[in-house]
């Protein structure tokens, strides 16, 4: 499978702040995360539990961009810019690279991200 769409219509998810439905639509069950602060998920539905209770602590989405998409045979690496203030009065502000695994039927299989 030629998975450059599958990651052209995650991505979309991603940069509308769909981020759960992103995770819920294209994550295999037996995904694996990994993320630069050391914290890692095994499986789905323990991905969708971490994005649910990050993103019900955002008070605001001041800004979600999408910069740029790479994509080759199973790899894909898209970069983004996330703007959030939280409920708790902080701001999260990062640049991040997300590294994405594809199955042969375009699911995520492995996905890490790092600080960009």
């Amino acid at each position: 499978m030629n998975i450059k769409n599958q990651v052209q219509e995650m991505d979309a998810l991603v940069a509308q702040g769909a981020i759960v439905d992103a995770v819920k639509t294209y994550f295999s069950d037996s995904a694996e995360t990994s993320d630069y602060n050391s914290v890692t998920t095994s499986g789905k539905s323990q991905m969708v539990e971490k994005m649910e209770g990050f993103v019900s602590a955002i008070a605001k989405v001041n800004q979600i961009k999408h910069h740029h998409t790479i994509a080759d045979n199973n790899l894909s690496a898209s970069e983004f810019t996330f703007d959030f203030d939280m409920k708790d009065g902080s701001n999260i502000h990062w640049h991040e690279i997300i590294r994405r695994k594809w199955s042969e039927t375009g699911e995520v299989v492995a996905e890490e991200y790092f600080q960009a």
